[in-house]
C-alpha cells in the first residue's frame, strides 16, 4: 500500500510543474499570462458550463478527464502556442516522450486508465475528444477578446489565421461555439482596422 501511494503522490507532485509552464495567452484581465494549470482547470471549467453545447454522444465526465490530463506533457515540452513556429512532429515526439515518463509515475493499472485518455484527447477521433478539442481552442479566444487582443497581437495574427488554425477544430466538436466566436473575433477586427 505505501509503495502505491508513494507512485501517486510522486505523480501528484509532478503535475504541481505544469503551474509553473507559462501559455502564450494572457488572462482575461491582461495582468500576467496563464500557466498550463490554470488553462486545464478553466477548460474544465468551460466543460462544466457548456456542456449543453455538446453533441449527444459527448461523455462530458470523460471530456472533464482528458480536459484536466491534456497539458500535463507540457512539463517536459512546454507550451507551443498555436500561432508560434514550432515544428509539428517533433512536437508531438516529445510529449509522446513526456506521456510515457509522466504518466509511468503512476502504478501500472492508473496508468493504463490515465495514458490511453490523454492518447483520446490528442487524436481527437471520438466525439468527446473532439469536444474536448473544441473547447481547447475556444478558450484562447474568449480571453484575447476580453483582454484586447492578447497573443493575437503577440504573433500579429490575421483573422483568416484564427478561422484557419482555431475554427476549424472549435466547428468540428462544436459548430455553436465556433459561429458564436466568428462574430465575435470579426467584430474585434473590424473594430480595430477602423
Amino acid at each position: 500500500m505505501t509503495a502505491r501511494l508513494d507512485r501517486q503522490v510522486a505523480f501528484l507532485n509532478e503535475a504541481d510543474k505544469l503551474k509553473s509552464v507559462v501559455r502564450g495567452t494572457t488572462l482575461c484581465d491582461a495582468s500576467r499570462y496563464e500557466n498550463s494549470a490554470e488553462h486545464s482547470w478553466h477548460l474544465t471549467l468551460y466543460a462544466l458550463v457548456l456542456a449543453d453545447q455538446a453533441g449527444p454522444e459527448v461523455d462530458i465526465n470523460r471530456v472533464l478527464r482528458m480536459l484536466i490530463l491534456h497539458d500535463l506533457v507540457e512539463i517536459d515540452a512546454g507550451d507551443n502556442p498555436i500561432f508560434g513556429d514550432h515544428d509539428v512532429s517533433q512536437m508531438q515526439a516529445q510529449e509522446a516522450a513526456a506521456a510515457d515518463r509522466i504518466f509511468g509515475l503512476l502504478p501500472d493499472d492508473l496508468r493504463d486508465e490515465l495514458r490511453p485518455i490523454w492518447e483520446e484527447f490528442e487524436a481527437a477521433e471520438t466525439p468527446s475528444a473532439q469536444f474536448a478539442k473544441s473547447l481547447d481552442r475556444f478558450q484562447p479566444p474568449m480571453q484575447n477578446l476580453v483582454s484586447g487582443g492578447g497573443s493575437w497581437t503577440d504573433y500579429d495574427v490575421s483573422e483568416d489565421q484564427i478561422a484557419q488554425k482555431v475554427g476549424t477544430k472549435i466547428a468540428r466538436g462544436a459548430p455553436a461555439l465556433w459561429d458564436y466566436a466568428r462574430t465575435r473575433i470579426s467584430a474585434f477586427f473590424a473594430a480595430r482596422a477602423s
